[in-house]
Order: structure tokens, then C-alpha cells, then sequence
């Protein structure tokens, strides 16, 4: 089974930072294109960063110069480091990729699969 974990959220106070952590299992053959998404109370789901296979980077505007994200190769682990946390930041946190692995005996390549994830809570 596959599966992509994130953690490191909780509370926090605005302007304080966290770090969130997505770990894939289950895969011998690394991930590609992790991205993380967040999705506030009442709004839809939006990407909020991407990593390239090349470490290319992309933000969407509202976290640009306060979020970085990257990647570990070897640990299968996409990291985003959150600085100058906003009340606006207030969200579940997913991240996805696409994963390549073997199952009850079949190959699949580059599957798209997401995370549960991780609750961000920034206070004033």
C-alpha cells in the first residue's frame, strides 16, 4: 500500500512559522511532482506549492517570500517550511505526488495519490 503522510501542524501565533513534512510509503521508485494544497473553512481546495524533479519551484502568490517548499530524494519527503504565518493561513494542509509502485502483483505508474492531512491553525 501506498500512502503519504503529513504531519506538523498545530497552533500557532500569527507571525510564528511551522514546518510540515509529507512522507511516502510503500514505493521503491520515489515520488514525483509533490505539490502541497490547503484548504481553508468554506473555501475550496487550492495549490499553494510544487516542486519539480529538477528542484524547480512554484508558490501561488499569497505564500510567496513566506513559504519554502523541498524535497528529500532519499527519505521520499517533501517538506513546506511556513515563516510570517498570517490568520489567513488557517487551514488543512494536503500534500500529493505522483507515485510509481507495485501492488498484488501489477505496476503502477505515476499515481496520483493524496495525504489526510494536517491541520494549521494560526491565532492572533
Amino acid at each position: 500500500q501506498v500512502h503519504l503522510v503529513e504531519s506538523g501542524g498545530g497552533l500557532v501565533q500569527a507571525g510564528g512559522s511551522l514546518r510540515l513534512s509529507c512522507v511516502a510509503s510503500g514505493t521503491e521508485y520515489g515520488i514525483n511532482a509533490p505539490a502541497w494544497y490547503r484548504q481553508a473553512p468554506g473555501k475550496q481546495r487550492e495549490l499553494i506549492a510544487s516542486i519539480g524533479n529538477d528542484g524547480s519551484t512554484n508558490y501561488v502568490d499569497s505564500v510567496k517570500g513566506r513559504f519554502i517548499i523541498s524535497r528529500d530524494n532519499a527519505k521520499n519527503t517533501v517538506y513546506l517550511q511556513m515563516n510570517s504565518l498570517k490568520l489567513e493561513d488557517t487551514a488543512v494542509y494536503y500534500c500529493n505526488a505522483e507515485v510509481t509502485y507495485y501492488s498484488d502483483g501489477y505496476f503502477y505508474r505515476d499515481q496520483l495519490v493524496w495525504g489526510r492531512g494536517t491541520l494549521v491553525t494560526v491565532s492572533s
